[in-house]
């Protein structure tokens, strides 16, 4: 499964306490300024980071402003042998908005 998770099923997950890998792929400096529990890896990170993610079949999901950088993340990661990578669809603008 390798599909969009949307801003009211995320903040369902979150609220309930669920651990999940949530990985924001902004910049450091737009995740100080908005962080909404997820743990930084930057975009351009990412291929020197891979270790840091655990299990291949464990679910990933990947946030960024807008939801660009999160698909160029899940397309990535996915090319990268990691089989459940999902995307905040409308990124973290669309989580503040719902």
């Amino acid at each position: 499964m390798s599909e969009d998770i949307t801003a009211v099923e995320l903040k369902k997950r979150l609220s309930s306490g669920e651990a999940l890998q949530f990985i924001d792929v902004r910049e450091e400096w737009e995740h100080e300024e908005v962080n909404i529990g997820a743990r930084c890896i930057p975009l351009h990170s990412l291929p020197t980071r891979l270790g840091e993610l655990g299990a291949r079949s464990q679910e990933i999901i990947v946030h960024c402003k807008s939801g660009a950088r999160g698909k160029q993340a899940r397309k990535y990661l996915t090319s990268h042998g990691f089989e459940n990578v999902r995307n905040l669809a409308g990124g973290i603008e669309a989580f503040l908005k719902s």
